[in-house]
């Protein structure tokens, strides 16, 4: 399943909804995609599976790219 995980760069810095920014991950389970990103020094705001038809309209952006990790 692809996961897309909206993080703040900065584990540190409270969120601000401007500064949130998205990636997409290949994982079987949420905790699977938390221990990929483990040792990445972001602030996991929310973890969300795509089901088929969101991840269509995801992959219509210039910026969907699944992280190989």
């Amino acid at each position: 399943m692809i996961f897309k995980v909206l993080f703040q760069e900065r584990a540190e810095e409270a969120p601000v909804r401007e500064r949130t920014k998205s990636l997409y991950v290949e994982a079987n389970t949420e905790r699977e995609v938390r221990t990929k990103l483990a040792d990445r020094n972001i602030n996991i705001e929310y973890v969300q599976g795509l089901k088929e038809d969101h991840l269509a309209y995801e992959k219509q952006s210039e910026d969907f790219e699944v992280e190989n990790i």
